[in-house]
């Protein structure tokens, strides 16, 4: 008989022999028991381990070039979903990256070369000259909204403001199609139309993103150079005129 075995037995004993020394009112029926002395009282503790998956040793390093490439646009083709219908969600701020907002600034400055401000020039200024307002604006309100107390990182906020260029772009291409037809006041008002409206969407979507990272006292801090920033960008796609 193992030692476990034998305290089963002894604890059994004694609380037999206390319940008959107390004239058997707390336990009565427990001087009848009796314990095998060929039961042991053994064990095991085991803990599970999950099975181990071959995708766990599997590495992006191992995979092939293409699928690398159709796995990041995917993920920037969501993005630009993600703005295009704005709504509080965190797939942008958890997935960040700066492929659509780079894609997205060189395509504006495209677009915006060749105006009739550069003279006779080949538009190089004023494709520099978006490149600055883009990334040194969202630099700075992005410190901004560090300054102001927010919760999101650096990163993060330079692809939200970045990838709500989205909205701007395609009022650009849309102005260059109109500006097609020839430069009127019916095409002004069109375009006027256009770029309000590209300009709301992407104030309103940038606010959804970034207005929830803010303290309650100092959303309208932050708002306020967001909406001057697309501004600003409004106004270069409204006053674009080509040569």
């Amino acid at each position: 008989m193992t030692s476990s075995g034998l305290h089963v037995a002894g604890a059994a004993k004694m609380a037999a022999a206390e319940g008959s020394g107390a004239g058997g009112t707390l336990f009565p029926g427990l001087a009848d028991v009796s314990i095998s002395q060929d039961i042991p009282v053994e064990g095991e503790i085991t803990v599970p381990v999950g099975s181990h998956s071959p995708d766990e040793d599997y590495s992006t390093l191992d995979e092939p070039v293409k699928d690398t490439i159709m796995r990041d646009l995917k993920a920037v083709g969501k993005k630009f979903v993600h703005v295009m219908y704005p709504r509080k969600s965190s797939a942008l701020l958890r997935d960040w990256d700066l492929w659509g907002p780079l894609v997205l600034c060189v395509s504006l400055a495209l677009m915006l070369q060749g105006g009739s401000a550069d003279s006779k020039d080949d538009g190089g200024p004023q494709f520099a000259e978006v490149f600055v307002i883009i990334w040194f604006g969202a630099v700075v309100i992005t410190l901004n909204s560090k300054l102001l107390g927010g919760t999101i990182s650096f990163f993060q906020s330079l692809c939200v403001l970045g990838y709500c260029v989205l909205p701007l772009t395609v009022a650009m291409l849309v102005c260059r199609l109109v500006l097609l037809a020839g430069v009127g006041t019916i095409s002004f008002i069109i375009r006027l139309i256009v770029v309000g409206a590209m300009f709301g969407w992407s104030t309103l979507a940038s606010t959804a993103f970034l207005a929830d990272s803010q303290p309650p006292n100092r959303k309208a801090l932050v708002v306020y150079p967001i909406f001057l920033f697309y501004f600003v960008i409004s106004w270069m796609i409204l006053t674009f005129t080509p040569q």
